[in-house]
């Protein structure tokens, strides 16, 4: 695909989702809200790889998906909303999920974000 990694953040380390990126992220966007349908979990459940085959994703989001690298899936085009979506369906909390894009552990994030989070300089 020739994408950049990082390429999408603004100068904080934050993403920016903006047209590009949603254009660059349609299909594992559309694989990830599917996942709203109790009967589409089921079916992403009994077999993900032939899931992902349906939707058409590059071989990159195919495998971020697969290996559930949230970050990855965020720089090839995912909106967290959707990610987030996936991360229920494994029993993954959102405190789990910002541990895993800082660096940190959950119990670490979740510590971090009680104490005002991060500050950005």
């Amino acid at each position: 695909m020739g994408y950049e990694l990082r390429d999408h953040r603004d100068p904080r380390d934050n993403y920016v989702f903006d047209l590009r990126v949603s254009r660059l992220g349609y299909a594992i966007n559309r694989l990830l809200a599917s996942l709203k349908d109790e009967g589409n979990r089921r079916r992403f459940s009994e077999d993900e790889a032939a899931y992902c085959d349906a939707y058409e994703l590059s071989p990159e989001q195919k495998a971020a998906i697969l290996e559930r690298d949230w970050t990855k899936m965020l720089d090839l085009g995912a909106s967290i909303f959707y990610a987030y979506k996936l991360a229920r369906l494994d029993n993954t909390s959102m405190q789990d999920l910002g541990g895993a894009f800082t660096g940190m552990t959950a119990e670490e994030f979740t510590e971090v974000m009680r104490l005002g989070g991060r500050k950005v300089g």
